[in-house]
């Protein structure tokens, strides 16, 4: 499998579980008052973001993307919604590839 592709999947995974994290978790802890939510939707975005990290060096070493790139890659896993918007870019480039 093309490390694009999987940095793309990875990301989607990533994204969704940082939105879930914000929009879903959070509220429920602050205005229900169940912070379990936040401990079980944290971990799995903690471990999906660690996994993309991963994908997103191993994206690296194969194309040999520059720092300007790769910045780029890091920072949309910062942003809410930023793995998505990245997501179109990535399937152009992997068409290429």
């Amino acid at each position: 499998m093309n490390k694009i592709h999987q940095l793309r999947m990875v990301g989607i995974a990533e994204g969704i579980s940082f939105l879930v994290l914000l929009f879903i978790a959070m509220p429920l802890k602050y205005a229900a008052e169940f912070p379990l939510a936040v401990t079980v939707v944290g971990s799995i975005h903690g471990f999906l973001f660690i996994a993309y990290v991963i994908a997103m060096i191993r994206a690296l070493l194969e194309h040999k993307w520059g720092l300007k790139k790769i910045s780029g890659v890091f920072v949309a896993a910062l942003l809410p919604f930023g793995t998505f918007i990245l997501d179109r870019k990535l399937r152009e480039e992997e068409k290429v590839v």
